[in-house]
């Protein structure tokens, strides 16, 4: 995973959406849905709230 996408996977954990993550990244929506799609496939998961439990899992999301 690129860190792009790395980014946009934790900005998805934060219930980020597409148009939330363009802005912050300052990128198009086009961009962002390319990322996100990417994202999906690479981990094998079938939509962004699998992602999101990904992230968890994982533990790729910082504690407060």
């Amino acid at each position: 995973m690129t860190s792009r996408e790395r980014e946009v996977l934790l900005l998805l954990a934060n219930a980020c959406s597409n148009a939330e993550i363009a802005r912050q990244l300052h990128v198009g929506e086009e961009t962002v849905k390319t990322h996100v799609s990417r994202v999906l496939a690479k981990l094998g998961l079938p939509d962004r709230v699998h992602a999101v439990v990904y992230a968890y899992k994982h533990k790729l999301v910082p504690d407060d």
